[in-house]
């Protein structure tokens, strides 16, 4: 018999509480399909699955908190001559196995509201169309027993936020302490997997400045006859000019594991984003370098959306095979990040300034954005990750061919 596994949601998550499963017993699935939402310290994860199968049994009650690796589901695939074969499916990054059993416990100090009774017509228990929520309001809506499908949400593209469940309920404002993701919760997470990072990681660092003035240019005229909702930003410029060095430099695209330094074939770039309130996180987009500008920056609009409505995919969160930050809007001139494990590199970008720049045997004022990177010693050196920023440097000179 096949499995549906708790899967590992990044290196700072060992449990996860089982929030909703979308699929019951009989349902046939197939590839990307959400089966079942966690909430984890980064808020509530949508669940996919990796393979076509048919859910035979559920095996972990909603409410409970689950290890990674764990069981939830047993599955079937249907062969060619009609028969039952067994599936195994685990996300990426799953552990081979639990270490302890799961124990029911409800999320985030929340009471589990469990009604006596369902109307005819219900789905089983725990089975459940999902509305569109944010973490916050679906704790809120488990206290308060309130039904998410019959709340309209005012949130992002009509997500359900804590403020619309108050109202549902009859309060008059959410409490402070109630928020769509426990931010001690993250940081804590956050800090264990930077302090595994730095100790397990020989990390090096390097940075180089880039002249930005022909990108800039380029990116105004290109917008010029724009409608503002279809604009581009200077960093899908980034993000695209990154995939493309990547794929001459594959020794910063992948995962150490414990048999050593693994490339990825495909590019998921783990983008950072803030979360209101504090926080950070950088889920993936993925298959950057075969992605036009466009359609970049229309997965970037989407991805921020949801990192706001707290309804982020577990893909995004797993698959990322390198991470691009950038404080820029908030005026940092160089950013040095921490490598995420089991990554192998992080490329930070600081905000592009007006500085004296040396062209030929002039001084002009050029837009100048510094860019660095952190590469795992393991895998690479100073040598190859010089090559590597030369290169972005090199496609960012050149806006039009991105």
């Amino acid at each position: 018999m096949g499995e549906f596994v708790m899967p590992s949601l990044g290196a700072d998550m060992e449990a996860g509480i089982l929030v909703e499963w979308l699929k019951r017993p009989g349902d046939a699935v197939r590839r990307g399909d959400i089966v079942a939402v966690v909430e984890t310290d980064k808020g509530a994860i949508e669940v996919e699955i990796f393979e076509d199968a048919t859910i035979d049994r559920l095996l972990v009650d909603v409410g409970t908190k689950v290890p990674v690796g764990t069981p939830l589901a047993s599955l079937r695939t249907i062969g060619r001559a009609g028969s039952a074969a067994p599936v195994a499916v685990a996300p990426p990054g799953a552990a081979a196995a639990a270490q302890e059993q799961a124990t029911p416990v409800p999320p985030a100090s929340a009471t589990i509201v469990r009604p006596a009774a369902k109307p005819a017509g219900m789905p089983p228990a725990g089975i459940a169309t999902r509305p569109r929520a944010s973490p916050a309001a679906r704790r809120i809506a488990l206290e308060r027993g309130v039904d998410l499908s019959r709340v309209t949400g005012s949130g992002p593209g009509g997500a359900v936020i804590s403020t619309d469940i108050e109202k549902a309920a009859g309060g008059t404002k959410p409490r402070a302490a109630e928020r769509g993701i426990d931010l001690a919760a993250m940081r804590r997470a956050i800090g264990a997997a930077m302090a595994r990072s730095k100790r397990e990681i020989p990390h090096y660092y390097l940075s180089q400045p880039i002249d930005l003035t022909k990108a800039m240019a380029w990116l105004e005229s290109a917008n010029a006859e724009r409608l503002p909702a279809e604009r581009l930003l200077l960093q899908v410029l980034v993000l695209r000019a990154v995939a493309l060095a990547l794929r001459g430099r594959p020794g910063f695209n992948g995962f150490y594991m414990a048999n050593g330094f693994q490339p990825s074939e495909r590019i998921h770039i783990g983008t950072a984003v803030a979360i209101r309130g504090g926080g950070l996180v950088a889920p993936a987009i993925h298959d950057v370098d075969r992605l036009t500008l466009d359609e970049l920056m229309g997965r970037l609009r989407d991805l921020v959306a949801r990192v706001r409505a707290g309804t982020l995919r577990s893909s995004e969160l797993t698959d990322p095979t390198v991470t691009v930050s950038s404080l820029g809007e908030r005026g940092a001139e160089a950013l040095f990040g921490v490598i995420y494990p089991p990554q192998v590199a992080i490329l930070g970008f600081g905000a592009p300034a007006l500085r004296p720049w040396i062209i030929g045997s002039r001084v002009e004022a050029r837009t100048i954005m510094t860019a660095s990177l952190a590469g795992d010693h393991r895998v690479t050196d100073g040598h190859f990750g010089s090559l590597l920023l030369a290169d972005i440097d090199r496609l960012l000179q050149r806006p039009e061919k991105l």
